[in-house]
């Protein structure tokens, strides 16, 4: 089904800019548009993942390098009532 859309002049004149091809349609400069997004999104989504490694990481090596003072000093956490 094919449907009709209404956009402003500036935004046609802007996806005009986009075309590869003079042949090319609106309609491939917008799905273009659309895949560009989902692979942007999805290496965003990665480099966050990747980020968050790191972070648990470094957090980890902190851990570690605390745990021999903590025995040395034998101290106990304990909540103000």
């Amino acid at each position: 089904m094919i449907t009709t859309i209404q956009i402003h002049e500036n935004v046609k004149k802007e996806l005009d800019r986009l075309k590869e091809l003079r042949k090319q349609t609106y309609e491939e400069i917008i799905l273009n548009l659309l895949r560009l997004a989902e692979v942007q999104k999805r290496k965003q989504r990665e480099l966050l993942i990747e980020g968050y490694k790191e972070l648990a990481q470094e957090s980890l090596k902190i851990a570690k390098e605390f745990e021999p003072l903590e025995k040395e000093l034998e101290w106990e956490w304990k909540p103000q009532k």
